[in-house]
């Protein structure tokens, strides 16, 4: 994320999430979809989109006299974020433990390796124009 905004636990990552995939949505929608797949409270999810809000996750717009929600980052960047803290918190920084996880695990879809191939060769050439 470009700017550094106020780091997020889990339910609002899970609530951040739903709202980026089906967004502009109103708290009730959310609420009915966290209370019949987790048994969430509207209180509780309406809390937590307005956290999110204070936060700087999401924008509000008022529609026909009811707030609709939005991300203010794409998803895929919340999704960095997310990435980048585990690595750093629960990996110490190194990435080495993920990818020997992904290596054993055969996880990976043949787009998903293709893509990390890719990947791969983007930051060898990287590493290589830093070099000089």
């Amino acid at each position: 994320m470009a700017k550094q905004r106020e780091r997020i636990g889990q339910v609002q990552l899970e609530v951040l999430q739903y709202v980026a995939d089906h967004h502009p949505i109103r708290v009730g929608e959310v609420a009915e979809h966290f209370s019949s797949t987790q048994g969430k409270a509207r209180t509780t999810i309406m809390t937590v989109m307005e956290k999110l809000r204070e936060k700087g996750y999401l924008s509000r717009k008022k529609r026909d006299g009811i707030y609709h929600y939005s991300p203010r980052v794409p998803k895929n960047e919340i999704m960095v974020s997310v990435v980048q803290r585990f690595v750093e918190e629960s990996l110490g920084g190194s990435v080495s433990p993920f990818i020997a996880f992904l290596a054993k695990s055969g996880k990976l879809s043949k787009s998903e390796l293709v893509k990390l191939k890719r990947l791969a060769r983007e930051l060898e050439t990287k590493d290589e124009e830093h070099r000089r």
